[in-house]
Formats: C-alpha cells, structure tokens, sequence
C-alpha cells in the first residue's frame, strides 16, 4: 500500500515593504527670501493712500483753515518720521524699544503743555501754531504710488534670488536664468537672530544664519519674514530622514 503523498505548499511570499509616511504639517520644501528694507515702508503706504481716499471724498478747498487736512498731514509726516527711523536705526532689544516709548511719549507731553498752557513754552507755541502742513490727495496718490513700484520691483527683484530648503538638499537659485548652486541639508546648522525690535513687529522679520556642512562661510539671510514659523519649519523638516525602501523579489 502505497503512502498518500502531501500536497507540496507554495513558498510564502516576503511581506511587501512599508514605505515610511511622510510626516504631518511638514512641506516638502521651504522657501527663503531675504527683501530689502524697503519693505519695511508699508505704513507710509497705507496712511498715503488713506488720507488720499478721505480727501478725495471729502472734497474740501485745501486751506489752513481745514483742519483734516492738516490733521492728516501731521499723521502722514509722524508715520513718515518713525518708519525713516525704522530704516535708519537698529533697536535690538525691548529695552530700545521701551527709550523710544518714553521719548516719544515726552515729546507729545512737550506739545500737548504747550498748547493747553501757552505761557509756558511761548516760543514754542507759536511755532506750533504756525506749523500747519497741508497736502491735497495727489501729494498723497504720487507718495503712495512711488512707494508701491519701488516696493513691488524690489520684491520681484528679491525672488529672483532665493534659497530653497529641501529635506536632504539646500538650493540656491540666483539670476534671471535660474542659476542653480547645491549644498547638502544634513549636517546644516540653523541660527536665529532677532536684530530689530521694530522689523519684527512690521513683518515678524529677522535674520536666519545658514551654517552648511563643508562650506567655510555662513549665509546670512536677513530681513526674512514670518521667520518664527520659517525657523520652525526648518527644524521639523530636518530633523526628519526620509528613507526610500525598495526591494528586488525574485520570481520563481
């Protein structure tokens, strides 16, 4: 009698690979502009083109008798003033901030005194008094359109060269034809400075130092908005390795 012979099982197959899932909230590449300083003169823009859509509706004869017109006129000229400081000057820590607070709050107790007591400051009374800048809505169109060109062709300028962070490469695009330079993102050390306090309050700017694996000098890219999130971005995506797992399954 003959022994029943067992069905021969088929091998069993290698399990199939399990690609890793890219992480969450993480983007697969980040930008990195550095803008001049110009951009910096946004206010200056939007109290331009303010005052020039009041008095166009306003439609009042421009005298020193108006008093919007001045009103605004000393508005425009005290933006104007403190965004000129902004460009001129660095305040790096609050405690430049809180000097220019105190300043500015001395010089309005200055000329409020002054009107509301005139024998104080008799001098400078007067000069208040005489001091009525007046400008009709063109003044305030041309300021705001100079403003907006210069702005927008120092921005376009600015996208022409810019780094481009990847989770195992940095790129560097520059020029009109796309130059393109390649740096290695593991390794890359990230720095974070905040030399402003003013920059930061306008467009949460800063400086971001690129410290690249290999290369002897650093780059330094200032005036980077929203750099909090920027920065934060950078350190989530590369403190990440992305692994790419493939497997050759032989076919019998």
């Amino acid at each position: 009698m003959s022994e029943a012979l067992e069905p021969e099982l088929p091998a069993p197959r290698p399990p199939a690979p399990v690609k890793p899932k890219p992480a969450t909230g993480i983007p697969a590449r980040i930008f990195l502009v550095s803008y001049p300083k110009i951009v910096f003169m946004y206010p200056t823009l939007l109290v331009a083109v303010a005052a020039a859509v009041y008095l166009g509706f306003l439609n009042q004869p421009l005298e020193p008798a108006n008093t919007h017109a001045v009103v605004l006129a000393v508005i425009f000229l005290g933006v104007l003033a403190t965004n000129m400081m902004v460009l001129a000057f660095d305040f790096p820590r609050a405690t430049s901030l809180t000097l220019f607070f105190i300043l500015v709050a001395l010089a309005l107790a200055c000329v409020l005194l002054a009107v509301l007591q005139p024998g104080i400051f008799p001098y400078v009374t007067s000069t208040l008094r005489a001091f009525r800048p007046l400008a009709n809505d063109t003044f305030y169109w041309t300021v705001a359109v100079i403003l907006g060109l210069i702005t927008l062709v120092a921005i376009i300028v600015a996208r022409f060269d810019y780094w481009e962070a990847r989770p195992n490469e940095l790129l560097h695009r520059r020029g009109l034809w796309g130059d393109l330079d390649r740096f290695p993102a593991p390794g890359l050390r990230i720095d974070k400075e905040i030399g402003d306090v003013f920059e930061y309050l306008l467009l949460q700017s800063g400086r971001l130092v690129l410290h690249v694996s290999g290369e002897r000098r650093a780059v330094v890219l200032d005036n980077v908005p929203f750099i909090d999130k920027k920065e934060e971005a950078l350190t989530q995506m590369l403190g990440t390795l992305q692994v790419e797992v493939r497997s050759d399954t032989a076919s019998g």
